[in-house]
């Protein structure tokens, strides 16, 4: 992830991807889905809120936009214990993004198990009907690492970033914008399981896992919101 963050464009950096993909699936939301399928998913009142609140909170943290792969997931990483070597898969996400977004969403990913279904699942044009509905019981935030491997983890990549030893006052304050950050990724792939859960064809319990993505959000929330930035 450290090498793939120094990946620069010719010219000035763009602006960060993520508030005109949030503000886009947000519209999606509020124009196009019913959200009184299920009594657990907020009302559009209290998204568009969120969504705001996002925007000004993250926006100050001066997390450095860099080119992210935006989707790092278990599944999208590919060890190759013959070479000793670590390769990412599906690009789809890529774009210029905040930093400490890249990583916030990746420890959420230790959760599991949001593209299961890519690989156990048959499409349309294979002739065969798509296997039962698969649920999401395997996510649990237990999984999202603990304060101690989120500084060591943080720490190895700042040093293959610079090539060289960094202070713990640099680790600890990527650690706080990375957790904020995590905010916003459990939001955005919230929207975009609403959407899915319309649209897609996939049979996969989106909603269920919109519900999930958000009840996570309003749990760390509080928490989250009030750790501040090293002096």
């Amino acid at each position: 992830m450290a090498k793939i963050h120094t990946i620069h464009a010719n010219g000035s950096l763009p602006k960060p991807v993520l508030w005109q993909k949030m503000h886009s699936y947000f519209s999606l939301v509020k124009n196009e889905i019913n959200l009184s399928l299920s009594a657990d998913v907020p009302k559009v009142e209290v998204l568009e809120r969120e969504l705001a609140w996002l925007k000004e909170h993250l926006s100050q943290l001066n997390s450095p936009v860099v080119f992210c792969h935006n989707d790092l997931l278990c599944k999208n990483i590919i060890y190759d214990s013959a070479k000793g070597c670590v390769q990412f898969i599906d690009y789809e996400y890529t774009g210029y993004n905040y930093q400490a977004f890249d990583i916030g969403n990746h420890f959420n990913e230790f959760a599991g198990p949001r593209k299961q279904l890519r690989w156990g699942w048959c499409p349309p044009c294979h002739g065969q009907p798509p296997w039962p509905r698969t649920g999401v019981n395997g996510v649990d935030y237990s999984r999202y690492p603990a304060r101690e491997t989120q500084l060591q983890w943080l720490g190895y990549y700042l040093q293959a970033q610079k090539g060289s030893a960094v202070t713990p006052r640099e680790v600890e304050r990527l650690c706080v914008q990375v957790n904020k950050f995590a905010l916003a990724s459990h939001f955005f792939w919230a929207l975009w399981a609403l959407i899915q859960n319309k649209y897609s064809t996939i049979n996969f319990d989106f909603l269920r896992y919109a519900v999930i993505r958000f009840n996570q959000y309003f749990k760390v929330k509080p928490q989250v919101s009030t750790l501040e930035m090293p002096k």
